[in-house]
């Protein structure tokens, strides 16, 4: 899906309105993934099945010939195991945060992989500027800790980009999405870059969108086998 439409001066709250008002609004998400995985130790490409109830459960499973992890995330707990690896993890979000280098919620991992800002545009009063041709949203008042800016398509009001910058501890987070398909009437992200950069660190994951669909039955079912090693952070 092309952005055909020229982004023309409009106030920071009308874009922020057009933005919430282009929220996804399925209850479910079925979707198959390409993933693309590096931080400089290691790389690699596997399959993602993504299976999503809307402000509930997030529940993935990467496979490569072999499952290679899944995991269950609900507004409170983290769950991951590998029975590759032989590990598991049970906990917060500390395992989101360690990979993405900032704190990360459930509500805003769902609003990650559905193309909308992490923090809600209308709670707060927004600048806006256009730049190559998108609409760029931050908050009037940046938090004291980082800087967020979320860069809107004029077309959709879907995001092109989205990214929370700490200069002080030289770190960030950019979400980039390249493209979106329209499927069942509903926009959805065909493709997510995640870039996380922290010092001497980085992870960059890419997803490419293989098939979607919503508002399906399936099975979320989660349960670690025995003999697994606890993952400690």
């Amino acid at each position: 899906m092309s952005s055909g439409s020229i982004a023309k001066e409009m106030s920071a709250k009308k874009v922020a309105r057009k933005h919430i008002a282009s929220n996804f609004d399925k209850k479910t998400v079925n979707a198959k993934l390409k993933a693309n995985f590096n931080n400089g130790k290691l790389k690699q490409s596997i399959s993602v099945s993504l299976r999503m109830k809307k402000d509930e459960i997030i529940w993935l499973k990467g496979t490569k010939f072999i499952t290679i992890f899944k995991a269950k995330i609900t507004p409170t707990s983290v769950s991951y195991y590998s029975p590759y690896a032989k590990n598991y993890f049970e906990g917060d979000f500390t395992m989101l945060k360690k990979l993405l280098g900032t704190d990360i919620n459930f509500n805003q991992l769902q609003n990650l992989l559905l193309g909308q800002s992490l923090l809600n545009v209308k709670e707060v009063k927004q600048n806006v500027t256009i730049a190559d041709n998108s609409y760029i949203l931050s908050p009037e008042k940046q938090a004291k800790l980082f800087n967020i800016f979320f860069t809107i398509n004029p077309s959709h009001f879907k995001l092109d980009k989205q990214s929370i910058v700490d200069a002080e501890k030289n770190k960030r987070l950019d979400i980039i999405y390249p493209s979106y398909d329209v499927v069942d009437n509903t926009i959805f992200p065909s493709e997510i870059k995640i870039k996380a950069k922290q010092p001497n660190k980085f992870t960059n994951i890419d997803f490419i969108l293989k098939s979607v669909v919503f508002d399906t039955n399936f099975d979320t079912n989660f349960s670690i086998p025995k003999g697994y090693k606890q993952i400690k952070l």
